[in-house]
């Protein structure tokens, strides 16, 4: 059994730890009621190999060199954002320490976007015309009351790391940009409504938003032979994912669609997941969330120059 370290006991520390099963986890927060230790710093190193952060953005960085350096794995909430040269120079002592590096995106395990993938890699829709995503929440009143979640990029950051995870799940990020960014701060500090274009094969579309009333996710991608479409996200459910296939030269598709009324499995699925990493010896994803950081970069510059 791995033994683990829960840093940071809010909303996500307490998912994190729901999900562990009979791995051993020691608990640490600064200012948390009923937990083991108050610093990392404190806690044993033969105590715990792996340390899962779940900690305001400006606490990472330094909390995963303490860990690295001691040979520890980490599990990091999303975004890490950081220069690619410190990208860089956690990779090459991440790979010195034998310590896996991964950057936590739990939708990635959502049964309905998994799904997705397999279509996508089947060729079973064609060539891919056109890519919509849409992911929206209502918590613009509770992020407008957190010091640290109400700054920088926003929903940009908060929501749209997610779909840009799921474009390079599903096609991958290199090379790609930003090229059309509309974001708003509208009851909010930071950014709380954002369109975006994706450069690259296929063009994608994302909105973002903490401005929905009803939590919501959609996702649409038309090919020359078929469409798909996901509608909401387990956690939400139901969830429903739509395969059409086209009609020629037009008419009424036919059509399968698969509803999932469930407890939201990515939670557990992704720490399975770590730990298999860990097993393998994997460094993790540090690439996947480079590019992202990248990205998110180019947005931030685009929006400092408008």
């Amino acid at each position: 059994m791995t033994s683990c370290v829960v840093v940071g006991m809010g909303i996500q520390g307490v998912k994190r730890r729901a999900v562990m099963g009979a791995h051993p986890s020691i608990t640490v927060d600064p200012v948390g009621e009923g937990v083991d230790f108050r610093n990392l710093a404190d806690v044993p190193l033969e105590a715990y190999e792996a340390v899962l952060l779940c900690v305001p953005d400006d606490a990472k960085a330094e909390l995963i060199d303490f860990a690295v350096s001691h040979g520890k794995h980490v599990l990091v909430e999303k975004p890490f954002n950081v220069t690619p040269q410190q990208y860089a120079d956690l990779s090459s002592r991440a790979r010195e320490a034998g310590a896996t590096v991964y950057v936590a995106y739990n939708h990635r395990f959502e049964p309905h976007i998994v799904t997705a993938k397999h279509v996508l890699d089947s060729g079973e829709i064609g060539e891919i015309y056109t890519v919509s995503l849409s992911y929206g929440n209502g918590t613009a009143a509770l992020v407008r009351a957190s010091p640290w979640r109400d700054a920088g990029l926003g929903v940009i950051a908060d929501l749209g790391s997610h779909l840009l995870d799921m474009v390079d799940f599903w096609w991958g990020l290199s090379g790609r940009e930003v090229d059309y960014v509309d974001a708003r701060t509208v009851e909010n500090r930071a950014y709380d409504h954002a369109t975006m274009r994706l450069s690259g094969s296929p063009v994608a579309y994302l909105e973002t938003t903490m401005l929905s009333w009803r939590n919501d996710f959609r996702c649409d991608i038309r090919g020359s032979e078929g469409s798909l479409h996901i509608s909401s996200l387990c956690k939400w459910g139901p969830t429903s994912l739509t395969v059409r296939d086209r009609v020629r030269p037009s008419g009424r598709p036919n059509e399968r669609t698969h509803t999932l009324a469930q407890a939201d499995p990515t939670w557990a699925a992704e720490f399975a997941h770590f730990l298999a990493l860990i097993s393998a010896g994997s460094p993790g994803n540090l690439e996947t969330s480079r590019e992202i950081a990248r990205i998110l970069t180019g947005v931030s510059n685009r929006l400092e120059d408008a």
